[in-house]
């Protein structure tokens, strides 16, 4: 094909059926920038410098705090090394329990810019305490700082993620997840990093104290330069039982199976991350028989990686929320986890290698490159699954859906570490068939997931089919209307036309499909998951017609966007036909925005007519 297959878009607007301007529309103005770009908007720039230096703070602290503990806690400390760095990582994450509930809430009601700069001071001065408790060395209090730091994190995480639909365009949402996730794990990797080689520095309590005030006040700076968001539910009144809210809250949230399903996967996430985070040490020092400049390699290399994927999602998302790609991340981390098992053999060595060493053994590469392609898939994975909580709960209660998965995602790191001290420490199997188990146990729950909400799987194939058949490209989209009723008319070319449309539209679309296409193998998951109506002429079915025309209507009444083909078949010889009724119809039954849309490049592909039957 010498042209690559173009869907082009007009303007929303009233349209007489039997007239057909051939005058382009202007290019649209928006989407065509770069992701990065994002970082030299105001309406970003601030926010994401802001959360990534949160980020990097909370982990130089807890760090530093886990390896002062660690070496030294007896001294002062009446506990065991093993029982305090486990009572400091309870610490920090208990809070998420308590809170989220009143942080959702909050949230909702109060301006987020202003409530981040709030946030944002609560850290200058738990971290200028935090200060003056390493240069006393007052281990007791630093503990009870962690609890403060994870309070400070657990409300500032549903603004976070609340914040982005408010100040980035439909268009950019996945794109700014893409570039949050990365910080974040860029910021965990320098911060795990950074504080283990502060704190064991001459005098490393006291630069690490500096440090941490140093970043906190450049993230509070950061945030006064956030622009206003405003509050979508200011009039909602807070309910401060911690219990009954948080409770309320995941029974709000699984009332939208999607939602609540996202909210399980990202959960999930988390729990693989949690257990290849935790487990590395182990793994690289009983398995690899490598040091400690391996750990930080891998750690780097698994960072790498989800940054890398985060990114990768939106330049094959295509600017849109694309759930097709949330298999494609779970098949990845099910997959190379499987050859991380397999390839984790290395020959036995004396005592720990070197990196050198390691680097000179010969399965020294593939396993590094599972390392990365798992953080890959995780960012293929993961990105979606945030973008569709932010896109698809309402505004008024977005923070609260956010606060749910807070506390899902902090059950589920508690659940990782159950997991990991039962299986490893009282079943006593090994890291690698714990990973071959993790591996597994993905794969059982991807398949859950998607046969509950078979959109992933319909989506996941729409994008593989188009993507692996056609070069396609599309412009003027951001003409279809983000919400509310609209009716799309498209040219009929090929069998893939509705696909193509699916794949491209950032909104859900409902077609009205011929029935005897609507019926195809494949093609009928597809259209079923999608919703499309089936229709036949009055002549062979009447009732079927009346009841497509009932459904047409319901789904206008309902705020959604339908897209007919109005020649009502496939073109015979490459040009548009004459429309039939069907599209006066509708739109004299509900007159709703109408946007034509234009095929082009499909004439002569394998499903149409040129040279012969489909």
């Amino acid at each position: 094909m010498d042209k690559p297959d173009t869907l082009a878009a007009a303007k929303a607007m009233p349209v007489d059926v039997n007239r057909c301007s051939d005058t382009p529309p202007p290019p649209s103005p928006s989407g065509r920038r770069g992701v990065v770009n994002l970082l030299a908007t105001r309406r970003f720039a601030p926010f994401f410098w802001t959360q990534f230096l949160g980020a990097l703070n909370d982990n130089i602290f807890k760090n530093a705090l886990m390896l002062l503990i660690a070496f030294q806690a007896g001294q002062t400390l009446a506990l065991a090394p093993d029982v305090v760095v486990n009572l400091a990582a309870g610490l920090f994450i208990l809070p998420f329990f308590l809170f989220s509930a009143t942080a959702g809430q909050i949230t909702d009601k109060t301006e987020k810019s202003v409530l981040i700069r709030r946030i944002k001071m609560a850290e200058v001065l738990i971290m200028t305490v935090a200060a003056i408790a390493f240069w006393t060395d007052s281990r007791g209090i630093l503990l009870g700082l962690l609890f403060l730091m994870g309070t400070q994190s657990a409300f500032f995480g549903p603004v976070k993620y609340s914040i982005m639909p408010d100040h980035l365009e439909s268009h950019e949402i996945v794109g700014g997840n893409a570039l949050v996730e990365m910080g974040t794990f860029v910021a965990i990797l320098m911060g795990t990093m950074g504080g283990g080689i502060l704190i064991q520095t001459t005098h490393g309590p006291r630069i690490t104290a500096t440090v941490v005030v140093g970043i906190a006040l450049a993230g509070w700076l950061a945030s006064r330069r956030i622009p206003a968001a405003a509050a979508h539910a200011p009039n909602l009144e807070i309910h401060w039982n911690i219990v009954g809210q948080t409770m309320k809250m995941l029974r709000d949230a699984r009332r939208e199976r999607p939602i609540f399903l996202s909210i399980l996967g990202i959960s999930w996430f988390w729990f693989l991350g949690a257990v290849y985070l935790t487990q590395l040490p182990g793994f690289t020092r009983d398995v690899l028989r490598g040091g400690e400049s391996l750990v930080t390699l891998l750690l780097t290399l698994f960072s790498v990686g989800v940054g890398v994927g985060s990114l990768l999602c939106e330049r094959l998302s295509d600017k849109k929320v694309e759930l097709g790609l949330v298999p494609l991340g779970s098949f990845g981390l099910s997959l190379f986890s499987l050859d991380l098992f397999w390839a984790c053999r290395l020959p036995a060595v004396d005592g720990l290698m070197t990196l050198q060493q390691f680097l000179h053994h010969p399965g020294a590469f593939r396993l590094m490159g599972d390392f990365i392609l798992i953080g890959v898939s995780g960012g293929l994975y993961i990105v979606p699954l945030f973008a569709l909580l932010q896109t698809r709960s309402h505004p008024r209660v977005r923070a609260r859906v956010i606060a749910a998965n807070n506390v899902m995602n902090a059950l589920f790191m508690v659940l990782a570490a159950i997991a990991g001290a039962f299986l490893l420490g009282v079943a006593g199997i090994s890291i690698p068939l714990f990973f071959l188990f993790l591996a597994l146990a993905n794969a059982a729950v991807a398949i859950y997931i998607y046969t509950l909400v078979p959109e992933f799987a319909m989506r996941f194939l729409v994008w593989a089919v188009t993507h692996a058949m056609y070069r396609f490209r599309h412009r003027d989209l951001d003409r279809i209307p983000e919400t509310g009723p609209v009716v799309l008319v498209c040219n009929h070319v090929s069998y893939m036309d509705a696909l193509l449309i699916i794949g491209a539209c950032r909104r859900p679309v409902r077609f009205v499909i011929d029935a005897r296409i609507y019926r195809m193998r494949l093609l009928n998951f597809i259209f079923r998951t999608a919703g499309a109506i089936p229709v036949a002429s009055g002549r062979d079915d009447p009732v079927m017609l009346k009841q497509a025309f009932d459904a047409i209507s319901a789904a206008l009444a309902a705020g959604e966007a339908v897209c007919i083909f109005p020649e009502g078949h496939l073109t015979r010889d490459g040009d548009v036909d004459r429309f039939r009724p069907g599209i006066e119809r509708m739109i004299a039954r509900d007159p709703v925005p109408v946007v034509p849309l234009a095929l082009k490049g499909l004439w002569g592909s394998f499903f149409s007519h040129r040279n012969g039957r489909a």
